[in-house]
């Protein structure tokens, strides 16, 4: 990125001071202030409007922020249909076709350098009546070095789809892989 900044000293300055130390930190500061701007890289959780009871307790940072693609597995028990597990991989950006991590049952989070953290549910919201629900998790193991080591709590936030089946199962033992998308928050202790 370029910036063009011109300074004329004998018009802004009083006496002709040439003040290129000034401008120099300026221009400076104009460069270096969108760094970290960008949720993520600033360790602020996402803004969870009217669901606080999904906020992260203090002193737990934000360590990783990631997107997911997969699948909610149902099985029908001949009177419902149960959630058994999910599916689904985890990337960094949106538009990125790297995964960085799995996610399965447990609930289990696997890096791909081999670092895993399990959670349990603490709380749950329904900001889509059409979608999953937004979960706040706490570990409850997290082994191997790698990001998700140390891990202390996880967000599972703007989710698409993954809800179960409205019609019946076929037959007992029938299973459903129910698309969805999600935004997973991994915090640390400070």
């Amino acid at each position: 990125m370029q910036v063009k900044t011109t300074i004329k000293a004998n018009s802004v300055f009083p006496n002709g001071k040439r003040v290129r130390a000034a401008a120099l930190a300026l221009l400076l500061l104009a460069l270096v202030a969108p760094v970290g701007a960008v949720l993520g890289n600033d360790n602020r959780g996402p803004d969870l409007g009217g669901f606080q009871n999904l906020q992260v307790p203090e002193g737990n940072k934000l360590v990783l922020h990631a997107y997911a693609e997969g699948v909610q597995i149902y099985r029908w028990n001949g009177m419902s249909w149960v959630f058994v597990a999910p599916e689904a991989v985890l990337f960094a950006d949106p538009e990125d076709n790297d995964p960085i991590a799995i996610h399965y049952a447990g609930p289990t989070w696997e890096s791909d350098s081999g670092s895993t953290v399990v959670g349990r549910v603490l709380e749950r919201a329904t900001p889509d009546p059409d979608a999953i629900p937004w979960l706040l998790l706490e570990a409850v193991s997290s082994e191997g070095p790698g990001i998700f080591d140390g891990v202390t709590y996880i967000q599972r936030l703007y989710t698409v789809g993954g809800k179960a089946p409205a019609d019946p199962g076929a037959f007992p033992g029938e299973v459903a892989r129910v698309p969805y998308t999600a935004e997973y928050y991994f915090y640390r202790a400070k």
